[in-house]
């Protein structure tokens, strides 16, 4: 069976036969913002039953999309669609986090994931080049500020550290009992639409490396004691699974049946494609504004007003 790769629970939703299909245990609730240059996607899976049919854990999944049309706002539209997207996830954040710093100020840990010298893959090590950290000054202020102690780290790839990132995180945590984890991430998608056009935001946790199918040891509060947050963009596709996008509808509109269809594009699966991956020619640019804007919305979200 071809299974087309992706990290996106709104491409899972989506792969069901009909978009108004019910699945027992998903709840989809869907809006758009900014005249449709903006939308919001949020699956919420809440039983066993949903999770074994969309093959995510059990959690919420909120994605926001942004139109194609958007590449060509300038001046003080552009400016607002970004404050828009910024605020919108701020706002997810804030839904998503349980901590209360009425009492005391928490502690948030950043975690940048990913290989800094591989551009695609390199969102996380960028994000924390431009968070506000401010844990180093708790022996100074101590409990006389509310606002939220951050630290982050961006710990490389197992390529570079010999070590497993859970295992870097771990340490880490034993050392400083965050309050709660972001965990920023590329992923997958298998639509070319949605290449560093997505931000998915998940409090399930993630998986290092899932994009481009180097599974590590996952990140969440079951395997590090920690509620983890996680913020994905998908920056690569995969090589045959874009091809079978692009052609499943054709072979169908030329009269092969579910069957054929099927063979095909194992066929695809199988040949010297299936290690290779896409990713848009401009990557640099799109790596350093999306970098941007959700390095800002954590600042924002952890500087309270």
């Amino acid at each position: 069976m071809f299974e087309k790769r992706s990290d996106l629970a709104i491409e899972a939703r989506e792969s069901f036969p009909a978009d108004d299909v019910e699945i027992n245990g998903v709840i989809l609730e869907q809006k758009t913002l900014l005249d449709g240059l903006l939308s919001m996607s949020d699956v919420k899976i809440e039983t066993k039953e949903g999770a074994d049919a969309m093959k995510k854990p059990i959690g919420s999944y909120i994605t926001l999309e942004f139109d194609k049309a958007s590449d060509y706002i300038y001046g003080d539209e552009r400016e607002q669609f970004e404050q828009t997207i910024c605020e919108a996830v701020k706002d997810i954040l804030k839904r998503l986090t349980k901590c209360d710093s009425s009492n005391k100020p928490y502690i948030c840990m950043i975690v940048g994931l990913g290989n800094r010298l591989a551009t695609p893959d390199a969102l996380g090590p960028l994000v924390i080049e431009n968070i506000n950290v401010n844990r180093h000054l708790s022996a100074e202020f101590g409990d006389k500020t509310s606002e939220p102690f951050v630290c982050a780290i961006a710990p490389g790839v197992m390529g570079q550290t010999g070590m497993e990132t859970l295992e870097i995180i771990k340490g880490l945590i034993n050392q400083i009992s965050p309050d709660y984890i972001f965990a920023i991430d590329s992923l997958a998608t298998k639509n070319t639409l949605r290449l560093c056009r997505t931000i998915q935001i998940t409090d399930t946790g993630i998986f290092p490396g899932a994009g481009i199918g180097n599974n590590r040891q996952k990140l969440d509060k079951e395997t590090v004691g920690t509620p983890v947050i996680a913020i994905g963009v998908p920056t690569v596709i995969d090589a045959s699974t874009m091809i079978s996008e692009c052609v499943e509808e054709t072979l169908g509109q030329n009269g092969l049946n579910s069957e054929e269809i099927q063979f095909f594009l194992e066929d695809i699966s199988a040949n010297s494609m299936k290690d290779l991956f896409v990713t848009p020619k401009d990557i640099d640019a799109q790596m350093a504004w999306l970098s941007r804007l959700i390095s800002s919305a954590i600042n924002s979200f952890c500087t309270p007003q």
